[in-house]
């Protein structure tokens, strides 16, 4: 498994372009450098996986569905895959393109946060990354809690 790790700052062409940051691009051997970007669930940002990622993830959801008989496991799982596109680094800059409905369900226009969250990579809009992390105190606070000392 692939982790990803550090929060890089960067800018999106005019085309939707984002050359992928170094740390990134070097955590992902050559031969596997396929990815998977989606729209994340819970916040304004973009998700994007390594393809095998984005495989172990997707089987795992689509075992608890239904996809025969339940027209609500139907319908969740469309809206699921609808989100998604594959992206491809070329190879001279390592450069991909983010479809414009992606970009724009994320808000993102220019300038963005590539952060390395270890299974996954999170694109965030520059102004948006900041309510999608927790304060010092509220970090400190979660970490008494996961720990059990709260």
């Amino acid at each position: 498994m692939t982790g990803f790790f550090g929060r890089h700052t960067a800018k999106i062409d005019d085309k939707g372009r984002l050359v992928i940051p170094s740390a990134i691009k070097n955590a992902v051997p050559a031969e596997q450098m396929e990815f998977v970007i989606r729209k994340d669930m819970h916040s304004d940002c973009l998700e994007m996986y390594t393809w095998q990622e984005w495989s172990n993830m997707s089987q795992a959801v689509r075992s608890k569905l239904d996809l025969a008989f339940d027209d609500e496991h139907i319908r969740y799982w469309r809206t699921y895959m609808s989100n998604t596109a594959p992206v491809t680094p070329d190879a001279k800059l390592g450069r991909i393109t983010i479809p414009k409905e992606l970009l724009e369900a994320a808000g993102i226009t220019k300038e963005v946060v590539v952060l390395g969250v270890d299974y996954k990579v999170e694109i965030w809009a520059k102004e948006k990354i900041d309510g999608g992390c927790l304060s010092p105190e509220e970090f400190r606070q979660m970490g008494k809690k996961i720990s059990g000392r709260i």
